[in-house]
Order: C-alpha cells, then structure tokens, then sequence
C-alpha cells in the first residue's frame, strides 16, 4: 500500500505532514476537510453552525465507537478461530506421532554401557 502524505498549516502558520496509512486515517482527514468546508459554506448563523457540528461530531464518534466495537469483535473471532486451528494441528501431530512410534518400537542402543 503506497504512503499517502497530508499537509495542514497549524495555528502558527507552519506546515506539518502526516502519513496516514489506513482507512481510518483516510476517516478521520474525511471528517476534517468536511468540517472545515462546512463551517465555510454555512448558510446558518453561527449558533445554529455550531448546533450543526456539535451534533455531526457526535453522530461521527458514534460510527467511530460502533466501527472499533465490529473490528474489535472480529479480531476476537479471528483469534478464537486461530486457537482452534492451532489445536486441531496440534492434536493432528500429536496422534502422528504416536502412531509412527507404534509402527517402530525403540531400537536398543547398540553401543555398550547406554
């Protein structure tokens, strides 16, 4: 997946660049640009803009929460169903073993005093 580089001006005027590398920071720079251009189109007062964002961040944290709970839920998933497979395997190996040692008994060891 190739870098993708964001600049922003902060409040001193300096540039600063992010590197955002997945969907959630692609999310997050979303929201952000969207806020910004909101603010500078808003055919509403400045109360009613600030009841507008208020409530647009909230529904946005709200997607966020739900968004971490589902991939939260799917890597606990993911994990259970490693566990499970590493099991099977490990018990796979385990009665391969112990049926090649019922084809070959123990050889005695041919060198004297062991």
């Amino acid at each position: 997946m190739s870098e993708r580089i964001i600049l922003a001006t902060t409040a001193g005027g300096a540039y600063m660049a992010e590197k955002f590398d997945s969907k959630a920071g692609y999310f997050v720079a979303g929201m952000v640009i969207g806020s910004l251009i909101s603010i500078f189109f808003a055919p509403k007062s400045g109360e009613g803009t600030r009841t507008y964002l208020s409530k647009r961040v909230k529904e946005g944290s709200e997607h966020a929460r739900k968004k971490a709970q589902e991939l939260r839920e799917r890597a606990e998933d993911l994990v259970d169903s490693g566990r499970e497979l590493v099991n099977q395997k490990k018990e796979q190996i385990a009665a391969k073993l112990e049926e090649a040692g019922e084809d070959y008994p123990p050889e005695k060891s041919k060198a004297k005093g062991v």
